[in-house]
C-alpha cells in the first residue's frame, strides 16, 4: 500500500451547470481553506471533448478522488479522452446528489472507496465524431 495520498480533482462544471451552485462553491471553498493539494478544472466535459492530455496524466497518476457528477459519466468522459481511470483506485464524489459535507468528508479521508462502475465501454469515435449507428 502506498503512503502517497490520493490526488484530488475538482470539476466546476462551468458549461453544463448541472451541479447545484451552493454545493460546488462550498466544496471549492473548503478545498481552498484546507491547504490540501488539489487540481481544479473548469469543466471535465469540455476537456473530454477536446481530448485534453491532462486527463491522461490524471488517469495515470495513481489513486484519485474526483469531485464532479455521476461516477459512470466521469468514467465515460475519461474514456472518451483515451484516459481510462483505474477502477480499483478511483473514487468519484457526486456533487449532484451528495451534500458539500458528504463530498468534503470523503475528499479529506485518506481512504479511497472505489466506486467507478465496471462494464463495457465503446471505443471513442475518431475526432469526436458520432458513429452513424448512434445518430
Amino acid at each position: 500500500m502506498s503512503d502517497t495520498p490520493p490526488r484530488i480533482l475538482y470539476c466546476h462544471c462551468q458549461y453544463a451547470q448541472v451541479i447545484p451552485r451552493d454545493v460546488k462553491d462550498a466544496v471549492l471553498r473548503r478545498l481552498c481553506e484546507s491547504g490540501v493539494a488539489f487540481e481544479a478544472v473548469a469543466d471535465l466535459c469540455e476537456m473530454a471533448a477536446r481530448r485534453d492530455p491532462a486527463l491522461q496524466r490524471l488517469a495515470a497518476s495513481g489513486a484519485i478522488k474526483i469531485a464532479a457528477c455521476f461516477p459512470r459519466a466521469v468514467k465515460g468522459l475519461f474514456h472518451q479522452a483515451n484516459a481510462d481511470l483505474p477502477i480499483e483506485t478511483t473514487e468519484v464524489l457526486n456533487m449532484r446528489t451528495q451534500t458539500a459535507d458528504e463530498v468534503c468528508t470523503a475528499l479529506f479521508s485518506a481512504a479511497v472507496t472505489p466506486n467507478v462502475p465496471t462494464g463495457k465501454l465503446t471505443e471513442p469515435a475518431p475526432n469526436g465524431a458520432v458513429p452513424e449507428s448512434a445518430a
